[in-house]
């Protein structure tokens, strides 16, 4: 393995290059396609790369995000990976200002409201988050960032609408989950000083979450989750709360110690060729990424058991993330990254 510049790392080992390695592929590969795509008339009868010419690959316009996502934590993390050169090269062809402008225009052409609302907003943040990251050690990753920030500003200005009229949250375990959504979003606002972005997100926040109380644990996971509703909660929550503040929060919305077991037991995907079933290994990642976030923060009695869940979770999915079928390893490395680098 490839040793990482000197930052705060997971103990578990990555396997950078095999992570690049699949992003690579992944975000070149057009097809099979799955696309959000509202056909308003015969003209919008249109091939992934025509309508989107940066975020065309890996299956769907989500995932091709957060697999640019990684491959620029990737390169901030392991300047050196074998794979930077191919890696800059394609960001250098795809972060064009020709290029965002098309995937910005997209959005303001009819019935492309709800387009990937918030799955798919809140990684392009998650993403130009990264970039901004990576120009502090990459110059030329400046050019990246100035390229992204209209489609940024655009899906920022997205939340601001959508969120005032959005009375109640989504509590599933896939891509509308409104937590999920706004933890990334979160991050975005606070990394770039968007005060307004960021009110509003501890707005919606309190009134969706803060008078949650035991949490029903034991109706999760649904069959097709790839998100632990309530651990993700949690986290969004630990991130908007001071530590005396979540504690108490904790301590109201944990639930019962017998369903609380549900989120420490990895679960098994019995189809790995289903890409709905295929999910519960992202299930097993994310999982494992919540509670590495909120471990510390966490009553004493739950350090061990947690500790453990986290090592069980990451090695019942870790070897499906660059090996199988395309509907899993078409992602899965973004959601590993995120459970192994919390830097």
């Amino acid at each position: 393995m490839l040793e990482p510049i000197p930052e705060p790392m997971s103990q578990m080992p990555i396997d950078a290059s095999g992570f690049a390695r699949v992003a690579l592929v992944n975000i070149a590969q057009e097809y099979p396609n799955k696309l959000d795509h509202v056909i308003n008339s015969a003209i919008d009868v249109r091939t992934p790369r025509d309508l989107h010419p940066v975020f065309f690959g890996s299956y769907d316009w989500h995932s091709s995000v957060h697999m640019h996502w990684l491959l620029a934590r990737l390169l901030r993390r392991y300047p050196s990976l074998p794979e930077a050169d191919e890696i800059t090269a394609v960001f250098d062809e795809r972060f064009s200002s020709a290029h965002i402008a098309m995937e910005v225009a997209y959005l303001h052409q009819p019935s492309r409201s709800t387009f990937e609302r918030t799955y798919g907003w809140a990684w392009l943040l998650k993403l130009q988050v990264e970039l901004m990251a990576l120009a502090t050690s990459l110059p030329r990753a400046r050019n990246w960032c100035d390229a992204v920030q209209p489609l940024a500003d655009a899906f920022a200005e997205r939340y601001l609408h959508f969120l005032p009229l959005a009375q109640f949250p989504i509590r599933a375990g896939t891509h509308a989950n409104s937590a999920f959504g706004l933890l990334f979003a979160m991050e975005y606002a606070q990394a770039t000083g968007h005060g307004v972005l960021h009110a509003q997100i501890r707005t919606s926040a309190h009134d969706w979450f803060a008078a949650d109380a035991s949490y029903p644990a034991g109706y999760e996971p649904g069959g097709d989750d790839f998100l632990s509703g309530g651990l993700i909660e949690a986290a969004l929550m630990q991130r908007l709360l001071d530590a005396p503040a979540f504690s108490a929060w904790w301590q109201q919305f944990c639930p019962s110690s017998g369903t609380m077991q549900t989120w420490l037991e990895p679960v098994h995907a019995s189809d790995r060729t289903d890409p709905k079933m295929s999910h519960l290994d992202g299930l097993n990642l994310s999982r494992a990424w919540c509670w590495t976030m909120l471990k510390n923060d966490l009553p004493s009695a739950l350090q061990v058991p947690v500790t453990a869940a986290i090592r069980h979770h990451l090695a019942a999915a870790l070897p499906h993330v660059v090996a199988g079928d395309y509907v899993g390893t078409h992602w899965l490395a973004s959601f590993a990254m995120l459970a192994l680098d919390q830097g």
